[in-house]
């Protein structure tokens, strides 16, 4: 923080493809001013989900980690992509992550079959 700033700066959040899979996921900072890249668009029942896994979003944008056991029963939570990665190789944790992994390997060869190949020319934008 600056001298010349009267608020502190929330932290950003982003969007960035995986290295292994080449799907998205969400860069989102912990509550410890770290950063963790989390399955976008995926908020299963945190009782779904084992302890060690549970990432909860806060009001400020910030997740923690939820080890609440039992945790509340309509509580939400967010996964970390490396689980959902089908790149890979994981044990079977829950029937619904290994349904969530197939689905990104279909979505993941989709992506790569669409993609346009690149132009001979650049098109004259200036």
């Amino acid at each position: 923080m600056g001298a010349s700033e009267t608020t502190p700066r929330r932290f950003g959040r982003g969007q960035s493809r995986c290295p292994n899979c080449g799907l998205p996921q969400d860069r989102v900072p912990t509550l410890e001013y770290g950063w963790v890249m989390l399955e976008p668009d995926m908020a299963p029942l945190a009782h779904t989900v084992p302890a060690e896994h549970r990432w909860i979003e806060l009001s400020d944008g910030r997740v923690a980690g939820y080890g609440v056991c039992p945790p509340d029963q309509f509580q939400r939570c967010r996964i970390e992509h490396s689980l959902a990665c089908p790149a890979q190789s994981l044990p079977d944790l829950w029937p619904w992550l290994t349904a969530l992994r197939g689905e990104n390997a279909r979505q993941a060869q989709r992506d790569e079959a669409e993609s346009p190949p690149p132009p001979e020319r650049w098109p004259d934008v200036g």
